[in-house]
């Protein structure tokens, strides 16, 4: 029996760092996600790289990473993605949106994407699960710490989909649709000297100010993100053990 088959949705450019320790953000989330016995593949996306809708049928589950491209944009390939992801959601495959994924996910299911109300969440985040009976076989704790790195946010999701946890900053943290579609709003995938060259190459391109730049890296410092967790979760969802 041929083991499960999954595809990374590439919606970044792999920065020289990660590129160099990691083989690119493909590399990140197969460290994070991949069991033995499984193949995984990637579409650069961003780059309009699709799977034909042969190739999705051949795909157990698809990974939508994080972007630096806004999910409430009109970009071609962001417009393609929303097809995509409509096509996917027909078909009930299993689908994790991580950070802009989450959000484009919530984008294509009729939420509403936009601006944060409270400005840009870098760092170390405590997020709030919900006491949602999905979580009870995975025996987690009421709290959670996962690195974070956005300034946009869902502001607003269909009433038939579930909000799984929040933030004293981001209302909708993470959010279940049915048994085959999960977003989480923070980087559960992200290790910290990943978040510490993103937060260099913010302050290089003026994206953010240098005060915010050096509460960033202090949160960061202060606080260990609870990675182990969040790969049990999202394996568990992914891999329909959840």
């Amino acid at each position: 029996m041929e083991g499960k088959k999954f595809a990374v949705l590439l919606c970044a450019e792999d920065s020289e760092y990660v590129k160099k320790k990691y083989g690119g953000y493909f590399g990140v989330f197969v460290r994070m996600l991949a069991e033995e016995g499984e193949t995984w593949d990637f579409f650069r996306v961003a780059h309009g790289e699709f799977p034909t809708d042969d190739e999705i049928g051949e795909f157990d589950g698809f990974v939508i990473t994080g972007s630096c491209n806004d999910a409430h944009g009109s970009d071609l390939w962001i417009c393609k993605l929303l097809n995509l992801l409509k096509k996917i959601d027909s078909m009930k495959k299993k689908v994790l949106g991580i950070c802009f994924g989450h959000q484009i996910l919530g984008r294509s299911l009729g939420g509403t994407i936009e601006r944060a109300t409270n400005g840009w969440d870098i760092g170390v985040t405590t997020v709030n699960l919900s006491t949602s009976k999905q979580f009870n076989s995975l025996k987690l704790p009421a709290f959670l710490q996962v690195i974070e790195c956005h300034r946009d946010e869902i502001r607003e999701l269909p009433p038939t989909a579930e909000v799984m946890a929040w933030s004293n900053k981001t209302g909708i943290e993470m959010f279940r649709y049915g048994d085959h579609i999960m977003g989480i709003q923070g980087h559960p995938e992200y290790t910290k000297d990943i978040l510490l060259h993103l937060i260099d190459r913010l302050l290089q391109h003026n994206l953010i100010e240098e005060s915010m730049g050096d509460v960033a890296k202090a949160k960061v410092e202060e606080r260990e993100p609870d990675r182990e967790q969040w790969k049990k979760l999202c394996i568990s969802f992914l891999k329909g053990k959840l």
